[in-house]
C-alpha cells in the first residue's frame, strides 16, 4: 500500500456478513471498506448523512470506482483491521488504497484501491477540490494513535 495510512478501523465479521459457503460475501466488503472512510470524512470535514428537510445538499464525495482483490477468506468471528491511505488526486478526485487484514496473524485478506468525485449535488456535476481541501484530507485526525480509530470514542449519533 503506498500512502501514509490515515486511519485503521477494526471490526468482528458477523455471521449475517456471510454467504452460505461459510465466508465473508464479496459484496459485504463494500461496506468494509466504506464505513472507516465514512468516519475519516466525519472528523475532516464534519460530514454526516443527516441533514434538516429542504436544505442544500452542498459538495461532497461520490465513488466513482472500486476495484477490490480478495487475496484469502474471512469467516464469521474474524476480528479484521481496515487500513486506508490516501494516494493522489486529480482535478475533481482522490484515490484511496486499502487493506484488510486478519489481526489473528496479520495475513492480507483483501487490497482495494477506490476513486472517489468531489461534486456539487445540487448542481449534480463535478468540481476541482481546492488545495485548501487537499489539505485536510491528506491528514489523520487520529495520528499520533498510529491512525488507529477507537469506535468507543465515536460520538453518538444526532437526529
Amino acid at each position: 500500500m503506498t500512502g501514509e495510512i490515515l486511519i485503521r478501523y477494526r471490526l468482528l465479521v458477523r455471521f449475517s456478513d456471510c454467504d452460505p459457503l461459510g465466508h465473508v460475501n464479496n459484496a459485504t466488503y463494500l461496506t468494509y471498506l466504506e464505513q472507516p472512510r465514512i468516519i475519516l470524512w466525519g472528523a475532516q470535514l464534519g460530514f454526516s448523512s443527516r441533514r434538516p428537510a429542504g436544505d442544500r445538499r452542498g459538495e461532497g464525495f461520490i465513488l466513482a470506482r472500486c476495484e477490490i482483490n480478495f487475496r484469502a477468506q474471512a469467516h464469521d468471528g474474524d476480528r479484521l483491521e481496515v487500513r486506508l491511505a490516501l494516494t493522489g488526486f486529480g482535478r475533481s478526485t482522490a484515490t484511496y488504497e486499502y487493506e484488510i487484514v486478519d489481526l489473528a496473524d496479520g495475513h492480507l485478506v483483501v487490497s482495494a484501491r477506490t476513486v472517489q468525485v468531489w461534486f456539487d449535488y445540487d448542481a449534480s456535476r463535478s468540481v476541482p477540490i481546492t488545495e485548501e481541501l487537499k489539505g485536510t484530507l491528506s491528514r489523520s485526525p487520529w495520528k499520533d494513535a498510529g491512525g488507529l480509530f477507537d469506535e468507543s470514542k465515536r460520538p453518538p449519533a444526532s437526529f
